[in-house]
């Protein structure tokens, strides 16, 4: 739906599917009822998310059409993609494979050229879409010192979006690709990727894009500058510990467009002092312990530094840190909660974000990406689609 001119909607990747027909009746069973519910009298956007085998199936024959047309009769339209995740999100372990294909494997560059092909076909008239992606890879998968990493790494992109811009060209469409800095990515922060904008993509990608295109380096940075934009997570910004409105304006600082924001919560919780509260907390934060995804955990000492856990069985294992005050973990809690259960959640951050970005909201897309419903604690759960129904009431009233 849209508000004050942005594209809001949530992340389908919320729910389970092994092929096109669950993901049809997952839109049928809780888009076009939320259309009815928020949006009766206008079009409801999705923001979908298609696996890798997925991209594939409906690609052959007549899927693509038929899914277009699927959606035109319930009123539904799709504007972004979710091209982070490439294979089974729910059911199984997915932790650090979540990133698996990496940018530096052709399978990545492949899935998001199917995804471009996909959406291109799905976008409404005039449309602008949006595909977010992983942060090139998992840090530890790589050696970051080795600069022939970041000319593959690179590279990819390029590809990519020379694919953006020629599509651009000849048709008309406008799609941007948009990276999204998580936790224990190999761009984590946002500095991370303004670095590996101004660094990489604007010296060798714009160089190598320029040859590709036959245009100038000027003219080819303008093309990434406008086809290369950043996925704001504000759960994400918010785990380590970064202030919205000052992420906000280093990518404007660096020439870096922010084309999506999803918005979530972190579980956000203060350490006491005394060694019993914290036993307390542990025992509390056990449910949260799970096996399917990562819940990384991002330490504040007395002294203000951070240390990071790669997921929370580890970080329980030092709960008992004599110089730690305070814990984030990246863990999608609801939105409209600014208390998870025992715990406070990172809430303000979406307030911040939503607020620093509110002159210029127009065309922006906004999704919400609440995915772990399945694993949260029983206290917390209540009927799906009332519970994304509450999360983007409450999005639009703080709107």
């Amino acid at each position: 739906m849209q508000i004050h001119g942005a594209h809001l909607t949530y992340c389908t990747n919320i729910h389970p599917s092994t092929g096109m027909a669950e993901v049809r009746q997952s839109l049928e069973t809780y888009a076009a009822e939320l259309k009815a519910r928020l949006s009766p009298d206008a079009p409801f956007g999705v923001g979908l998310r298609l696996s890798g085998a997925e991209s594939v199936e409906v690609l052959e024959g007549t899927a693509l059409a038929d899914l277009r047309a699927f959606l035109d009769e319930r009123g539904l339209y799709v504007f972004t993609l979710n091209g982070f995740p490439y294979g089974p999100f729910h059911g199984q372990a997915v932790k650090a494979q979540v990133h698996a294909p990496d940018w530096l494997h052709e399978e990545r560059v492949a899935y998001t050229g199917r995804l471009i092909d996909i959406l291109a076909a799905l976008l409404p008239d005039g449309q602008e879409g949006s595909i977010s992606t992983s942060p090139l890879s998992y840090g530890a998968w790589v050696d970051a010192a080795d600069p022939t990493v970041w000319t593959q790494l690179t590279g990819n992109v390029v590809q990519v979006v020379e694919r953006l811009v020629r599509l651009r060209q000849e048709r008309g469409v406008f799609i941007h690709l948009d990276m999204e800095p998580e936790p224990d990515g190999l761009l984590q922060r946002s500095d991370d990727l303004a670095r590996f904008f101004r660094d990489h993509l604007m010296t060798y990608g714009a160089e190598t894009l320029a040859v590709s295109l036959g245009v100038s380096v000027d003219t080819a940075r303008e093309h990434l500058r406008d086809h290369f934009q950043v996925c704001f997570d504000v759960c994400h910004v918010a785990v380590m510990y970064e202030e919205p409105a000052e992420a906000i304006e280093l990518y404007r600082a660096a020439g870096l467009r922010i084309g999506k924001i999803q918005l979530s919560s972190a579980l956000r919780l203060a350490l006491p002092d005394d060694g019993a509260g914290r036993e307390q907390i542990a025992q509390a934060l056990a449910p949260y312990a799970e096996g399917t995804y990562l819940h990384q955990v991002i330490a504040r000492t007395r002294g203000g530094t951070l240390l990071q856990y790669p997921d929370l069985p580890p970080a329980l294992v030092d709960i008992h840190h004599p110089d730690v005050t305070e814990w984030r973990v990246h863990f999608h809690v609801p939105v409209f909660l600014e208390q998870a259960g025992a715990f406070g959640s990172t809430q303000a951050a979406i307030r911040a974000t939503l607020e620093a970005l509110r002159p210029e909201l127009a065309g922006r897309h906004l999704e919400v990406e609440t995915y772990t419903w399945d694993v949260l604690p029983p206290e917390l759960k209540r009927p799906l689609l009332d519970s994304i129904e509450r999360e983007l009431r409450w999005v639009r009233d703080v709107l």
